[in-house]
């Protein structure tokens, strides 16, 4: 366990960041957290906060690489990849091509599984403990489907989970959906339920936590830019930021899509690319839905908020692209629209995007950066920070205080590439 006096620095303040930062301070550490922005102000703050253990096949399902590849044609398309000279982004599909069998899917299924119900069973301590006002709901998380072809094909989809995965779902026939859900429109093909879902309203996730670390003595430092790592025999001894050097016992590197830009720095291989996610979240209106839904013809999410209406969606392998083009924000109502007995067209509180760190094998990174004895990954969450960040904190303060973790760690590996 941590002296009095072992001190940790986390590089990046979302979610990942955030609960890495509780689970640290819990175990006895003095923790430091450093942003290059604002606290929870990327991926973690207006995504559709979604915590889905649903979610346990991975992206490398069976045809995922030949739509990346036909994307490439359509700047509409929902996953798209732009076309782009990177070799490490022609790398990184070249290695997520090579795991979009059945059986690469399964297998990397069961490892994302463990971390989405560690994560789940985290939650609820931490909901419960820190009394977090977060909207936190459990209404599960419901699937929608407009045609009878994408509920077949849904069903497979299901069938799948159910039988490797032992995730029940309810099925709802499309002439119940409405009154499963006033929000849904009448004609729709029908819907699986995922019980064991929950949402929350991210942002106030976000700063509950927040606010609780600083009241435990957390100290987070924003608009702190990271310049290099000072390193001396096997270890990370210091960081030099835009606001300063920071020395510390022990560090956690937490900075999402930006990983790979470090590889050199950790000397080791961090395979993230960015791939950028939009919202746009509306006022409140009348008939809004009760329950989060995902429409996976179109990939679009709603997220029924207290005071608001967020549709979110989209996978663009972009680079570091900062635009919003309104074409994006379009789709995403009018993709909505067939669904929905609520308005979608509203005036934006907020246009968003985000970069969302994508692994070729859907799992995060989790551990030590390779020979560094001090210095920790926790990064590489794809889709799914806000599901995996609990469980993810959880294995970094079991690692770096020498205690058996409570899932196995290989599969998490930063020396699995």
């Amino acid at each position: 366990m941590p002296r009095e006096s072992d001190s940790v620095t986390i590089v990046g303040a979302g979610i990942v960041g955030i609960t890495c930062a509780h689970y640290l301070e819990q175990a006895g550490f003095r923790v430091t957290v450093l942003d290059q922005g604002k606290v929870a102000s990327a991926c973690s703050m207006a995504n559709c906060g979604y915590i889905c253990p649903s979610h346990a096949l991975p992206l490398t399902e069976p045809g995922a690489f030949r739509v990346a590849i036909s994307s490439m044609f359509n700047r509409n398309s929902p996953f798209r990849v732009k076309p782009q000279l990177s070799p490490a982004v022609w790398k990184w599909m070249f290695q997520f091509a090579k795991r979009c069998t059945h059986e690469q899917m399964l297998a990397a299924g069961k490892p994302l599984q463990a971390i989405l119900e560690s994560s789940m069973s985290e939650y609820h301590q931490l909901i419960s403990e820190f009394k977090l006002d977060c909207e936190w709901k459990e209404d599960g998380l419901l699937y929608v489907l407009q045609t009878q072809r994408g509920m077949d094909h849904f069903a497979a989809t299901d069938k799948i989970i159910s039988d490797n995965f032992g995730i029940a779902a309810q099925r709802i026939d499309g002439d119940a959906l409405p009154e499963f859900d006033s929000g849904l429109k009448p004609g729709l093909a029908g819907a699986y339920l995922y019980p064991g879902d929950t949402s929350v309203r991210p942002d106030k996730l976000n700063a509950a936590l927040t606010f609780s670390l600083r009241s435990r003595g957390v100290r987070f430092v924003e608009g702190c830019e990271l310049k290099s790592v000072r390193k001396e025999a096997g270890r990370v001894v210091a960081l030099e930021t835009s606001k300063g050097e920071f020395a510390s016992d022990q560090f956690v590197f937490a900075f999402g899509a930006w990983a790979s830009k470090w590889e050199s720095a950790l000397q080791c291989s961090i395979p993230v690319q960015p791939g950028k996610g939009y919202s746009v979240t509306m006022g409140r209106t009348a008939n809004a839905p009760k329950h989060p839904i995902l429409f996976p013809e179109h990939k679009v999410g709603v997220s029924p908020f207290d005071q608001g209406l967020r549709l979110g969606s989209m996978m663009e392998f972009a680079g570091y692209d900062r635009s919003i083009p309104d074409r994006r924000i379009q789709q995403l109502r009018d993709s909505a629209r067939p669904y929905l007995v609520a308005s979608v067209d509203g005036p934006a509180e907020s246009k968003w995007f985000g970069w969302r760190p994508m692994t070729w094998d859907s799992l995060p990174i989790i551990g030590l950066a390779g020979d560094l004895r001090n210095a920790y990954l926790a990064t590489g969450h794809n889709m799914l920070g806000l599901s995996l960040a609990p469980g993810t904190g959880r294995l970094i303060a079991e690692m770096m205080t020498g205690q058996k973790t409570h899932l196995p760690s290989e599969p998490y590996s930063p020396s699995r590439f």
